[in-house]
């Protein structure tokens, strides 16, 4: 909880490039509480111990368990098939935007990305989810 007594938004970062992570962690930390893993099985268990974020944004390419598959994993699960999901990626096919956004992820972002166009994607993600009023 923050100060005022309100819980911040937990929000999930899977990302194995370390320069991703401490990029995206200076961007959000200031308004969300961060946990950031370097792969999907990672990530995984992290849910699967009751860590239930209220957004997860995932690299399309981490190892163990890649964007696409943690979509597909965490989509299936009774327990965690609402969490939202922004797909990070250097792919700019968009038949991968598409297979991911079928397989249940809630945005796809091209990288390299605007901050400020993320954090715009992120409120709309949160909105459309009950999580941040207008």
């Amino acid at each position: 909880m923050n100060l005022s007594g309100i819980r911040k938004i937990k929000i999930l970062i899977v990302e194995d490039d370390v320069f991703m992570q401490a990029i995206l962690e200076e961007i959000l930390s200031s308004t969300y509480d961060i946990e950031t893993r370097s792969n999907g099985m990672d990530a995984l268990s992290f849910l699967q111990n009751g860590n239930i974020p209220d957004l997860i944004i995932a690299d399309l390419n981490t190892p163990k368990l890649n964007g696409l598959q943690l979509v597909e994993q965490v989509k299936v699960s009774d327990f965690f098939n609402s969490v939202p999901i922004i797909i990070l990626s250097g792919e700019e096919s968009s038949d991968k935007r598409i297979q991911c956004l079928d397989t249940g992820a809630d945005d796809f972002i091209v990288k390299p990305f605007n901050p400020a166009e993320l954090e715009a994607r992120i409120r709309v993600v949160l909105r459309r989810m009950g999580k941040l009023s207008t």
